[in-house]
């Protein structure tokens, strides 16, 4: 093994473990008490795509809706700078309206506002029971993956790896969506989309270390659990970190430059880059010390003739 100078990662382990204990209770407070900020596409309501002549005042839109009765009205750019997206959630105000009289009255209070030409492009109604079952849906979704991940790990790795993942996959979700609920951001179909690709993003990275952790053992035979887990990390370190790096490089442009339709995309990916990369390192590694993994779960059966030494000068 080359002089790599080795990180002692496992001893913050309890200093870690406080950290994400901290994270994931506030977590699940903020959901029980503040809940998720659903958006359209789960509350159900209707979007009309309109178009300008010259580029709108996205304020002065919102502010035109507003007075015309359409509260908490959402809109955004749609392509280009002339395009807007008016977004409507359910709510008293459209309780008795027909789905054309929205977009009239939509279209009316928006021409009141401006000297520009504005054309109606679309219209489009998002029934509540839609939302209802796209939000169980979406659930439901986030838990067989979870299960499906922990049963890939188990046959792949061991049983305790697979404990592991799953338990850094569920601290990466709950904490995003921990995020979501604190700052009640809106959570529509983008930010499900986010989490799901949380969950493969930090399961990769979990992989990578569980491969080395692994073949670790079976080399170093005469060094502890923890310093397995500690050179392994170590051995992994700099894969992890180019990683993270050069995807929220990406997600951190998309987040300042992609409007707004994918803001909320962007910001769950960023925090579940940030928080995956953290617990593919502490949370996983951790449980696995917990679990008190050792060589002899691991461990090949030796073939008569060949010997191990522990890899160490």
């Amino acid at each position: 093994m080359s002089e790599t100078k080795i990180i002692p990662f496992m001893s913050w382990r309890k200093l870690a473990m406080v950290l994400s204990l901290i994270l994931v209770s506030a977590s699940i407070y903020s959901l029980a008490t503040r809940g998720i900020a659903f958006g359209l596409d789960f509350t159900g309501g209707t979007q009309v795509e309109v178009g300008y002549s010259t580029p709108p005042d996205l304020e002065n839109i919102r502010t035109s809706l507003d007075a015309s009765g359409f509260k908490n009205a959402v809109a955004v750019h749609f392509g280009s700078e002339t395009d807007i997206l008016v977004r409507l959630q359910n709510d008293d105000s459209l309780k008795d309206m027909k789905q054309d009289e929205v977009g009239t009255r939509v279209l009316e209070s928006l021409r009141a506002q401006t000297d520009a030409t504005v054309d109606l492009r679309r219209i489009e109604f998002v029934g509540p029971q839609v939302g209802e079952e796209l939000r169980e849906q979406g659930g439901l979704a986030l838990v067989i993956a979870l299960l499906m991940v922990m049963i890939y790990i188990a046959f792949r790795f061991q049983f305790k790896f697979s404990v592991g993942a799953v338990a850094a996959l569920a601290h990466d979700v709950l904490i995003t969506l921990g995020f979501f609920s604190f700052f009640q951001w809106d959570f529509d179909l983008t930010v499900l989309a986010a989490l799901l690709a949380v969950i493969g993003y930090s399961l990769n990275d979990t992989i990578v270390v569980s491969d080395r952790i692994r073949e670790n053992f079976r080399m170093l035979r005469k060094q502890s659990s923890e310093a397995i887990v500690n050179i392994s990390l170590t051995n992994t370190l700099g894969r992890t970190m180019v990683t993270s790096l050069t995807t929220l490089l990406v997600l951190t442009t998309l987040f300042f430059t992609g409007g707004e339709l994918i803001n909320g995309f962007s910001k769950a990916l960023i925090i579940g880059v940030i928080v995956g990369t953290y617990s593919s390192i502490y949370v996983a590694s951790n449980i696995l010390l917990s679990l008190n993994i050792s060589k002899e779960d691991l461990m090949v059966p030796e073939k008569e003739g060949v010997a191990f030494d522990d890899g160490m000068p």
